[in-house]
C-alpha cells in the first residue's frame, strides 16, 4: 500500500506541520496549548477530533496534535507525522498515573526509558527483546530546560500498558519495585515508532493521579492546567 498525504487520519497537506510537534492524548489540551501558547495558529487538523495546530512560540514553529488513547492511536498517528510530513520531533505532553512513593499529584516525569507490556514490537520480528528509549538530545533539552524554568522534574522508567482496568490491582504496583515511577498508555509505542523510522521522541508526563494513594485530578485541570510540562516542552525549541 502506498501511503501519501492527507490520509484517513490526518487531513494537513504536505508542509503543514513544523519538525516538532507536541501531542497530548486529550484534543482539548491540542486547543489549549494552540490558543494559549501560539501564535499566528491555524487550525490544520479536526478528523475524528484529533485537533491539529501550527503555529509560532517565540518566533520558532511548532505543531501541536491530539493523539487519543492508546498504542494504536499514538501509532497510527506518529507513523503518519513521521513518515508523510516530514515531522522530525515528536515530544508527548500527556498524563500518567504515579506509582513510586517518590512522586506526588502534578510533579512532571521525563521518561527516560519506558517498560511495556504491549505486542506493536511483534511486528518487526526481533530476536530479543527491545529497549523502548527517547532521543537523548530531546532528553538532554528537557533537563536543561526545565532546570532554566525553575521547574522540578523526576526523571526515570515508566510502564506503558494497554490496559486502563487491570483485573489484577496490584500488576501494575509491583513495577514499583524495579524502579518504575509511573505507569501510562502510548510512550514505548511512540519510542518503538521513532526509532524504526529515525526519528527523534520524548515523553514528558504529568502525574493526574496516584495509584497507592488514590489522588487525581479532575478532567478540567488535565486539559488546562498542566502548564509546566507544556512550558518545558516548549522552550525546548
Amino acid at each position: 500500500m502506498t501511503l501519501k498525504a492527507p490520509t484517513h487520519h490526518i487531513s494537513a497537506k504536505p508542509g503543514e506541520f513544523a519538525e516538532t510537534v507536541l501531542m497530548p492524548g486529550d484534543p482539548l489540551r491540542a486547543k489549549s496549548i494552540a490558543e494559549n501558547y501560539l501564535e499566528n495558529v491555524r487550525q490544520i487538523n479536526e478528523i475524528r477530533c484529533m485537533y491539529a495546530y501550527t503555529g509560532t512560540y517565540k518566533g520558532k514553529p511548532v505543531s501541536v496534535m491530539a493523539h487519543g488513547i492508546g498504542t494504536p492511536s499514538m501509532t497510527v498517528h506518529a507513523y503518519e507525522l513521521f513518515k508523510l510530513y516530514d515531522v522530525q520531533n515528536i515530544i508527548r505532553v500527556g498524563t500518567t498515573g504515579g506509582i513510586s512513593p517518590e512522586l506526588k499529584i502534578r510533579d512532571v516525569v521525563i521518561a527516560m526509558g519506558a517498560c511495556y507490556d504491549t505486542n506493536y514490537i511483534n511486528q518487526y520480528n526481533l530476536k530479543g527483546t527491545f529497549s523502548a528509549i527517547p532521543s537523548f538530545s530531546l532528553l538532554r533539552k528537557a533537563v536543561e530546560s526545565a532546570e532554566s524554568l525553575g521547574i522540578e522534574y523526576k526523571v526515570g522508567n515508566i510502564l506503558t500498558t494497554d490496559i486502563f482496568y487491570p483485573e489484577d490491582k496490584n500488576s501494575q504496583l509491583k513495577w514499583k519495585d524495579m524502579g518504575v515511577l509511573s505507569v501510562e498508555m502510548e510512550t514505548a509505542a511512540l519510542y518503538i515508532v521513532a526509532a524504526a523510522e529515525k526519528k527523534n521522541a520524548l515523553s514528558l508526563l504529568t502525574v493526574s493521579d496516584h495509584i497507592i494513594t488514590g489522588e487525581k485530578t479532575t478532567a478540567e485541570e488535565r486539559q488546562s492546567s498542566f502548564t509546566n510540562m507544556i512550558e518545558v516542552a516548549l522552550e525546548m525549541l
